[in-house]
């Protein structure tokens, strides 16, 4: 439906005399250069060559012999979001500016209101409602170029409007040394603008890391959500240094070392709650890449029964945790939630009776009343000095980020051979591939055996987008792979695409899990070192099911695809 307006008999030249804009006599010389023009050109062009009138007079005229109201459109008039709804060159074609879009009533600023066959096919193109002001040619193009540059980019005029000073707010460290005159190179509002909005928003959308990448004629901003980096905007390769400068300064970096990589930590509140950020920095050949890792307190501590954990697996995983001493290990590659695992087990076995006490690098969330400590290899505070240290500290429950060498795997292995239980994460490909692992580092193969009470790999699958979710028939081949493994699947779910998954038909990640917990065969074959094979296949005996039969069962289930288990667990 197209609302215009229905008054449309008085001409041009009238509206304008009416208006006092415009007199009788420079209307008819008008008139007569028009008749005698060999141009043709139109009323409106010809008053304004005689400098009769201006554009924005002339279209305000002509907007109420339409009935229809005129609007001096600019950037931060027009929802940079909206703008989006049509295609960049249709709207250049035509002189279009979506303004606003409220449910499916489309606000439009066009340059000429009478083409109504134009207004249709956008109501056709858009779904919408549309309502119809009127603007210059020249306002909604320039409107137009700032806010589509290029695919996908934002307004940086706009962004001060985006966001209110109260959402987010750096929390101040106490600094090194002076940098008053550092704050003042960077110190534009503009800037602080510009890197408020890019981490407020990226919190916003649940990303995990802030990509700022430099070309020779564009930054590139990029935001890794649900493990895939999409680009979310490009700004001028100008803006690089300022937007480096002020990452550095709310991190407590050098901003004169531009040659050598450099990590530091940023601490802000958003909407009343802490957000930790951790920054690392490189120079390359276009300028300095930064990015930004965010650790957001809502998403590293999970509740253990929201993780993904089958009914079975949780039940066996909960034993496995509960046992007073031995080693408990999450496995996986970097990025597959191994931390987060962690911290629920942690935050499920915190109690008031037991000392529980972690050593980490870095300590990503602050768990109350859990002794965290930071590794710090500078000054030798290696995982292993600490754990040394820890011993004596009288704990129940022991915490190791990551077990990276021989020296910190047998101090763990003898922790938890003296009654202590000790949790830590390995970087393998499965389950069986921690007990070679540790035997490879230099744990004696009896050592293992004896004190591992169960391995648990995992990895992050997307979870269809339930916006978008929709049924579909998969080829014969795919529905034989997914019913040999999950039985037989009555309907298979994707997700088609929509704006909240941003296309890509997924949101949000689940886990999918293998556990192993080693029985008195599996033991006594461990001390005899087999290979990975051997060993999978007595973890088969034990019980376990690998990563992909429970990710097809998350198939079944139509939380997921075929194709995200199948890309996870590929070199599972």
């Amino acid at each position: 439906m197209i609302t215009l307006g229905k008054d449309q008999k008085l001409q041009l030249g009238q509206l304008l005399i009416n208006s006092g804009v415009l007199t009788q006599p420079q209307l008819e010389e008008a008139l007569n250069l028009q008749r005698t023009g060999g141009n043709r050109l139109l009323l409106g062009e010809v008053l304004l060559q005689q400098k009769f009138c201006t554009d924005d007079q002339i279209m305000e005229a002509l907007a109420k012999s339409y009935g229809l109201p005129y609007a001096h459109v600019r950037p931060r008039v027009a929802d940079p979001r909206v703008v989006e709804v049509l295609p960049r060159e249709f709207l250049e074609e035509h002189c279009l500016l979506p303004l606003f879009k409220i449910r499916n009533n489309l606000t439009l600023a066009v340059a000429e209101p009478a083409n109504v066959f134009l207004l249709e096919e956008v109501a056709r193109l858009t779904a919408c409602t549309v309502q119809v002001v009127v603007a210059t040619h020249k306002d909604i193009k320039a409107t137009l170029q700032t806010h589509l540059p290029q695919a996908n980019v934002f307004v940086i005029d706009g962004i001060n409007e985006d966001i209110e000073t109260t959402e987010l707010s750096l929390v101040e460290t106490q600094p090194t040394e002076d940098i008053a005159s550092l704050e003042a190179a960077a110190g534009n509002s503009p800037v602080i603008r510009v890197v408020n909005y890019l981490i407020y928003n990226a919190v916003r959308e649940g990303a995990s890391d802030i990509h700022v990448e430099p070309d020779e004629s564009h930054l590139r901003i990029r935001y890794r959500v649900d493990g895939r980096l999409y680009e979310k905007t490009r700004m001028p390769a100008k803006m690089l240094p300022a937007i480096v400068s002020r990452i550095k300064i709310m991190a407590g970096l050098d901003i004169a070392e531009r040659r050598l990589p450099q990590d530091g930590g940023i601490h802000v509140l958003m909407e009343g709650r802490p957000v930790d950020l951790r920054v690392s920095t490189i120079c390359g050949k276009c300028g300095e890449k930064v990015v930004i890792r965010i650790i957001d307190n809502r998403n590293v501590l999970v509740d253990i029964e929201r993780l993904g954990f089958s009914y079975e697996t949780l039940k066996i995983w909960r034993k496995v945790i509960a046992s007073p001493n031995g080693i408990v290990l999450v496995t996986g590659p970097t990025g597959s939630g191994k931390s987060t695992t962690l911290y629920s087990v942690l935050n499920e076995l915190n109690d008031p009776e037991i000392n529980i006490c972690t050593v980490e690098d870095p300590v990503e969330f602050n768990l109350s009343w859990v002794n965290q400590f930071q590794a710090n290899e500078k000054v030798g505070f290696t995982f292993a000095t600490a754990l040394r240290a820890l011993l004596r500290q009288d704990p129940d429950i022991i915490m190791v980020g990551e077990i990276r060498d021989s020296d910190t795997a047998r101090i763990a292995v003898q922790a938890a051979l003296t009654g202590h239980l000790v949790l830590s994460s390995l970087h393998t490909n499965d389950a069986p591939g921690a007990v070679t692992r540790l035997i490879n580092i230099g744990v004696e193969p009896y050592l293992v055996a004896a004190s591992i009470q169960g391995v648990l790999a995992q990895r992050l699958v997307r979870k269809i987008c339930p916006n978008c979710k929709t049924d579909y028939q998969p080829p014969v081949n795919v529905r034989h792979a997914v019913e040999k493994l999950a039985g037989p699947v009555e309907t298979f779910y994707r997700g088609a695409g929509c704006a909240k998954c941003r296309n890509s038909g997924y949101l949000g990640r689940i886990g999918i899990y293998e556990l192993l917990v080693p029985d008195d065969a599996l033991r006594d074959r461990i001390t005899a070192v087999p290979g990975v094979n051997e060993l999978r296949e007595l973890a088969a005996k034990c019980g376990m099911t690998n990563l992909r039969v429970d990710g097809m069962a998350k198939v079944k289930a139509g939380i997921t695809t075929v194709e995200e288990v199948l890309r996870a667990t590929q070199a599972g």
